[in-house]
This record gives C-alpha cells, sequence and structure tokens, in this order.
C-alpha cells in the first residue's frame, strides 16, 4: 500500500466513515476515432461496363464541354458520341466505323481526341489534362469492350437511335480553329497594310499610339496571324452577336472615331475582307450553320498576300473625284510575250479629288499551289523588276456602296497603262504611273 492510501484511509477511519473509500476508477476510455473512409479501389480496367459507369459517363453528363472546344469553335463535343448505356454507345460507335474492333487502340474516336495533341501553345496547355483523360478513359473502355463478343456481334443501331454531332460533318469541319484561321489570312490579315504600321505591334508609329492610348491600339500582333485572331477573339472589337457593329468594321470606316481617319469605303476590297470574315465567324460562334447548304461558297479565288509596295495614279480626271478607283496590276510573261491572263496584284482606293491623286498599298495574288504562293507563304511577298499593266476601274455610280458584295466589272473598265519598275516597299518609294495616260 502507498503512503497516499495509507493516508486516506487513516483519515476516513478518523472521521467515523466505518469503511474505507473505494479504490480511485480509472479515467474514462477516451473514444476511438472514426476510421477513415476506405480508398476507392481503382477501376478495373477489364471491367467494361464499371470503366463506362466511372470514366465514361460522368463525360456524358457533365455540363462542362469536353477538349473538342480546343479544334472545333461550335457543332461538335465528344459527349455527342456517348449513349446513356454502356451497350449502345459501342455499338453506336462501332456501327460509325469509329472503333477498331481488331486493333482498339487504332480506333477513329481515339485519334480524333488527340488531334490536337500536338498543340502546346497558349490555351492549348488549358485542355491538355482534359484531352489525356478522354483519351485514357476511352482507351480503356474501348480495349476491355472488344473483347467481348456479345457487344461485337450486337446487332446495329437505327440510324436515328446513333449517336454523333448534330450538325452534318461539311458544318463541322467548316467551324474547326485551323479552317477560321486559314479564312482571316486570306481576309484580315491579307489587307492589315492598309491600316499601315498603325496598329502593328512594335513599329515607332504603333509605340507612340501606345504611349498615348494603350496597349488596344496594338491589335496587329507580331508574333502573326495567328496571335493577332486571338487578341481579337478575346477583345470587345468583334460584335458576334451584331457583326457588322463590330469596331474592327466601324473604325475604318470612321462611323466610329478612328484617330487615322477613313480607310475603307463601303464595298471596297478592305470592307468586303473584314465584313466577310466577320460575318462567318459570328455565325460559326454562334452555331448558326445548320448544314452544307447554309455554309459560304467556297473561295476558289487566288490567295492573297499583303504588302507594303504602294502604287499612285497622279493627275486623275474630273470623273474619277472622290469615286472608288480599282488597279488590277498584270505581269508582262517574256516566254509568251504577253500580259499574264489572271492579275498578280489588285488595290482599291477612294481617289482624292482635290489633289487629282489616288494612291494605296498593293495586295498580291497568287494561284493555289503555284511557284509564287510557296515563294510568297516562306518569304515577304514581292514583285520582281520588270513591265506591267495596270487595268483601271471605276466607280462611277457607286454601286459597291449600295450592295457592298458587288464588284467591278468590264462597264467600270476606264482603261489601262502600262508601267515598269522593281516596285519597292514602303509609303515614300511609290510607283506612279500618270492617270491621263490611262487610255481603253
Amino acid at each position: 500500500m502507498t503512503r497516499v492510501t495509507f493516508a486516506l484511509l487513516l483519515v476516513s477511519v478518523v472521521a467515523g466513515c466505518g469503511k474505507p473509500p473505494a479504490p480511485p476508477q480509472p479515467a474514462p476510455a477516451v473514444p476511438a476515432p472514426p476510421a477513415a473512409p476506405a480508398t476507392e479501389p481503382p477501376v478495373d480496367s477489364t471491367d467494361a461496363r464499371l470503366v463506362f459507369e466511372k470514366r465514361i459517363l460522368p463525360i456524358f453528363k457533365s455540363p462542362d464541354p469536353s477538349s473538342c472546344v480546343q479544334c472545333h469553335l461550335a457543332g461538335v463535343d465528344l459527349k455527342n458520341y456517348i449513349r446513356p448505356t454502356h451497350e449502345e454507345t459501342f455499338v453506336s460507335l462501332r456501327d460509325q466505323g469509329l472503333i477498331d474492333l481488331d486493333a482498339p487502340a487504332k480506333s477513329k474516336i481515339l485519334a480524333l481526341i488527340q488531334m490536337s495533341e500536338a498543340d502546346k501553345a497558349g490555351a492549348a496547355l488549358v485542355h491538355e489534362k482534359n484531352r489525356k483523360a478522354e483519351h485514357a478513359a476511352f482507351a480503356a473502355w474501348i480495349a476491355a469492350s472488344a473483347t467481348d463478343p456479345k457487344l461485337r456481334a450486337a446487332p446495329k443501331l437505327a440510324a436515328t437511335d446513333l449517336a454523333r454531332p448534330p450538325r452534318p460533318v461539311e458544318v463541322i469541319r467548316h467551324a474547326r480553329t485551323d479552317r477560321l484561321l486559314a479564312s482571316f489570312e486570306q481576309t484580315v490579315w491579307a489587307v492589315r497594310f492598309r491600316c499601315m504600321s498603325c496598329h502593328t505591334e512594335g513599329t515607332p508609329e504603333n509605340k507612340k499610339l501606345v504611349a498615348e492610348h494603350g496597349e488596344r491600339v496594338a491589335w496587329v500582333k507580331a508574333d502573326g496571324p495567328a496571335a493577332t485572331l486571338a487578341y481579337l477573339r478575346a477583345s470587345k472589337l468583334i460584335d458576334a452577336d451584331n457583326p457588322e457593329n463590330s469596331l474592327l468594321l466601324r473604325k475604318p470606316l470612321n462611323t466610329a472615331k478612328h484617330g487615322g481617319g477613313q480607310k475603307f469605303l463601303p464595298g471596297d476590297q478592305g470592307y468586303k475582307a473584314y465584313r466577310t470574315f466577320l460575318d462567318d465567324y459570328a455565325k460559326v460562334v454562334k452555331d448558326q450553320y445548320a448544314d452544307a447548304a447554309a455554309l459560304p461558297p467556297p473561295d476558289d479565288g487566288p490567295l492573297r498576300f499583303g504588302t507594303d509596295i504602294w502604287l499612285k495614279l497622279t493627275n486623275t480626271p474630273p470623273a474619277w473625284a472622290d469615286r472608288l478607283v480599282q488597279v488590277d496590276v498584270y505581269a508582262w510573261d517574256a516566254g509568251t510575250k504577253a500580259w499574264e491572263p489572271s492579275p498578280v496584284a489588285t488595290t482599291d482606293r477612294k481617289v482624292w479629288g482635290q489633289g487629282k491623286l489616288w494612291q494605296h498599298n498593293l495586295t498580291l495574288l497568287a494561284a493555289k499551289g503555284s511557284d509564287r504562293a510557296t515563294a510568297w507563304k516562306s518569304a515577304p511577298p514581292a514583285l520582281t523588276k520588270g513591265r506591267y499593266l495596270l487595268k483601271v476601274y471605276v466607280d462611277g455610280a457607286d454601286r459597291l456602296a449600295a450592295d457592298w458584295k458587288a464588284v467591278l466589272v468590264d462597264r467600270d473598265y476606264a482603261g489601262q497603262v502600262e508601267v515598269a519598275s522593281d516596285w519597292p516597299a514602303g509609303y515614300g518609294k511609290m510607283t506612279a504611273a500618270d492617270a491621263g495616260r490611262v487610255k481603253k
């Protein structure tokens, strides 16, 4: 017995308790913490139904878009290919040729998911994690499903039961980002020199304007058309709800305050380029193309290349004053000893009536697949030294202002004049011709 226990017993006896107190009780046990929830076991990659329910069905039910939006602005989403059940989804993909029963890893649906795998720049990185997860899920599910003889032999679904995008393939292709970029290059980008260097990032003129008005004036990006298009899509310069009201168009028209004054006339080549792109872009992002018949006609014309090569017509006649004048440039073919049948360059601009002067920069033209097109894609486009024929057209009735899609034709032909030049680039190095020499 310890000293403490003996002392307590002695006190109790002296106090007349008669019995010693009960020995002290041990402290109540502290309840054990609840067991941590068991970690969910990994999905058995050989159980096709379980893989579908755990990894594919969440994609189908998610309100968020899939990684398809990296390449497609509208018309398609990965969930368009998924049915509510494992069996229906497999048969639907199989019937559409999107599953390779004998080589599941080579299934077309997997290739479609991975189409943008090589794109590692900019916003593409945002979709990379989703794309990898989607690919891994579908690859595991297809591999497991393809071994099921019942699924392989399942009867075909009715065409109305197939899981596929609501838009036809032609519309889906039209809404691809690479197609949009190609369109942008042949429209807005090809006529960017009409804005001279005021909006071109990094030029001395642009640096002055940026210091005065901010970065928003540097919308023509030094990194090229893709960077420029990405900037415009994120800016307030494009109004997808009302493309005709876009500041990108109203500024050069000077219907919205523009420090550079009027650069476009309704219906001129610059207006046509911007308006064509803006109208199409708005319909794409609003998913307004229901079928192939609704798509704009293909551009079967030559490729267009913007330049800082300038042409001037002096001594313009009074009848041209304040009218839109278009000049098409034809090169001399020494081999055939004749003018080439198609123009190698073109431009248009309003005549400065008071000064009897017309001048503008050239957009060069090259047939698709031609040696010129190949050369101008890899190096700054330029015209070689030699003889050239200028064919002049005048919109005397303002037809293009009334209908921006109209074009100048033979009845607008004012005549032609020959020039010889090495076509140096730069506003201060214009090739000039006397408009008084223009004859039919």
